[in-house]
């Protein structure tokens, strides 16, 4: 089964070394980025069927970024780069315990939606399941174009992925409003993936298993919650499982761990045409290559860091 990716794709200008403030900045290293762009690299690596749906401006940039994401493997038959538009970058600088720090310029957001007016249902009617964020719904227009998506998606039983990986800036630090807007993804949805503080956000309850039950009591067919180095859970109706957070060497980074853990739970489905079970025997692998990736400085590098 085909996954179709919706929403923005940036460049991320990495500087490969701790920093705690700019002036100890040498320099900085580009990878593609975006929670949407490292989802579908990492399923893609991993022998998924993957569409990008979204848009970059059309720079020298977008250009990059569209040669890098085609070179990954995936369809980008409905990812274009929009006149008027520069591609997003952001500026990231992680500290000694691998936490990073964004400064972003532009909008990514912008651009997918410029190019996907009228083409998003042809997008999800040609492919087999529908992934996006919450990074879409913060803008009225996109939040109307990425319901309408949704919509269609569930009408044509399609799954349906909701990864709420919330950025309280694209609300104005409305933690209510993020919350109206991620919640009402969660009925009828496939599979909900948050990490703690999203899950806190959105149900308010601050035990991952209570966040969880009261995703299922909201419509989610199953759910997972993330925490960090406290593993994950998984619960679904008949399903619970567990998996412990793998060791990681030395962390660089935690710059997309946690999409790089999506990236393989899409790629098990994909290949399994969605088949439940698959969530609960890719978790281990997730948490590997989510290790894996705390030793690197971007997520899609395929090289250790340190």
């Amino acid at each position: 089964m085909r996954t179709l990716c919706f929403g923005d794709a940036i460049v991320d200008l990495i500087c490969h070394r701790p920093a705690s403030s700019y002036d100890e900045v040498d320099g900085f290293v580009p990878a593609p980025g975006g929670v949407i762009a490292n989802v579908a690299v990492t399923a893609a690596r991993h022998g998924a069927a993957v569409s990008f749906a979204g848009g970059a401006g059309e720079d020298r940039w977008g250009r990059w970024l569209h040669e890098r994401l085609a070179a990954a493997g995936i369809d980008l038959r409905w990812f274009a780069l929009a006149k008027g538009h520069a591609t997003a970058i952001a500026f990231t600088t992680v500290d000694e315990q691998g936490e990073p720090t964004w400064e972003l310029y532009g909008d990514g957001v912008a651009a997918s939606v410029g190019v996907l007016e009228g083409l998003l249902p042809e997008a999800v009617e040609a492919t087999d399941a529908l992934l996006f964020t919450s990074n879409t719904l913060a803008d009225k227009s996109a939040a109307q174009l990425t319901m309408d998506a949704r919509e269609r998606a569930l009408e044509l039983g399609r799954p349906v992925v909701f990864d709420p990986s919330v950025r309280l800036h694209r609300w104005r630090n409305s933690p209510s409003g993020a919350a109206a807007a991620c919640n009402a993804c969660v009925p009828e949805a496939f599979l909900v993936k948050c990490n703690a503080a999203e899950a806190r956000l959105m149900t308010g309850e601050s035990n991952a298993e209570a966040a969880a039950a009261s995703l299922l009591a909201g419509g989610a067919k199953h759910a997972i919650v993330t925490l960090g180095s406290g593993g994950a859970i998984l619960r679904a109706k008949g399903m619970q499982v567990d998996v412990r957070a793998a060791p990681v060497g030395r962390v660089a980074s935690t710059i997309g761990a946690g999409d790089v853990f999506l990236g393989v739970l899409v790629a098990q489905l994909g290949l399994t045409d969605y088949y439940p079970s698959a969530l609960a025997a890719a978790l281990p692998a997730a948490a590997e290559q989510a290790a894996r990736a705390c030793e690197r400085w971007g997520a899609l590098d395929e090289g250790a860091a340190r």
